[in-house]
């Protein structure tokens, strides 16, 4: 009978992303600590996903295979990895320190062999680290990568609560990260508090993304901010709109109104009170008539420039 061929994803220490591995253990399930090797080297990850035929999988990329479930050795090479990681981010922190290097340590991993050592960090510039590798050498005794991440990287791998009291999403299900702009705050007519639009990141918060395109179907039957509404009552300019109870806020020369959206766009497509300034609509400009029973009624402005005088003079003191 012919083995049968699976694969399943695997999560590693300081990380969500599951990566995918053969394997023709067909008893593995979630939680299984499983040695692999992957490009850093040999390591020990956790099966995070149920065993799956390897005939659907559909990725490009090749699929190494799973070596082995841990042994007592492969164990204990695991936990003093773990001991050792602690001591090599102390060394790193204080050579840091005394070369005044713009970094901030997030963690450090042993492969399960000892042979190779990852350092995370964070820093807002590039850093020229050269001499810090040159000094971790001969103390760590290994091979040695320094690894920079993003604020966004680092709050998925550190965790922590958003604004809406959920756990972060960057920590939970994304994967990967899209570009953030301020234009997707605009279009959901957020108001721009920047503090208040960022996660703990410091980062443009990630769910501006989730509803962007469903505003931006939404306000295609929305009639344009600054657009002139003509009612019975006089003309109205558009002011504002809420795109989800679909309400437009209206302002006139006295008053303010909010319409529904279905009530705007019927008076904009019959318009009443029509006031037309060179073949362009224009809000209606309240009349100014003169008092009955002033007969000298003047509507000239009180602010006006004198009229010049003819005394010969140019307009300057003399």
């Amino acid at each position: 009978m012919e083995d049968k061929h699976y694969f399943v994803g695997i999560k590693f220490k300081g990380t969500d992303k599951s990566y995918y591995f053969s394997t023709d253990m067909n008893n593995l399930k979630l939680g299984d600590l499983v040695v692999v090797e992957t490009i850093a080297g040999y390591e020990i990850g956790t099966v995070s996903t149920a065993l799956m035929d390897q005939s659907t999988y559909q990725n490009n990329l090749e699929l190494k295979p799973i070596l082995r479930k841990p042994t007592d050795e492969d164990l204990s090479d695991y936990e003093m990895g773990l001991k050792e990681s602690e001591k090599a981010l102390k060394i790193a922190e204080s050579e840091i320190n005394k070369l005044g290097l713009p970094m901030h340590l997030l963690e450090a991993n042993y492969t399960l062999d000892g042979s190779k050592v990852t350092i995370t960090y964070t820093s807002e510039n590039r850093v020229d680290f050269r001499e810090l590798l040159h000094n971790l050498a001969p103390q760590l005794k290994c091979r040695i990568e320094l690894r920079q991440i993003a604020a966004r990287d680092k709050a998925k791998m550190i965790g922590g609560i958003a604004i809406c009291g959920l756990p972060l999403c960057c920590s939970t299900f994304l994967d990967q990260f899209d570009g953030i702009s301020i234009s997707r705050a605009k279009n959901q007519m957020l108001t721009l508090n920047i503090p208040k639009l960022s996660g703990p990141c410091g980062k443009l918060i990630c769910c501006l993304l989730y509803e962007d395109d469903a505003y931006t179907e939404a306000k295609k039957e929305f009639p344009r901010l600054g657009q002139v509404v003509h009612l019975d009552e006089g003309d109205y300019t558009i002011v504002g709109m809420n795109i989800l109870n679909k309400t437009i806020k209206l302002s006139g020369y006295q008053d303010i109104k909010f319409l529904p959206l279905a009530d705007v766009n019927e008076a904009i497509k019959n318009p009443k009170g029509h006031h037309s300034v060179n073949g362009s609509t224009a809000p209606a400009r309240p009349s100014n008539p003169a008092p009955a029973n002033n007969v000298n009624y003047n509507p000239t402005p009180v602010f006006k420039n004198p009229a010049p005088t003819n005394n010969g003079s140019n307009g300057s003191h003399q």
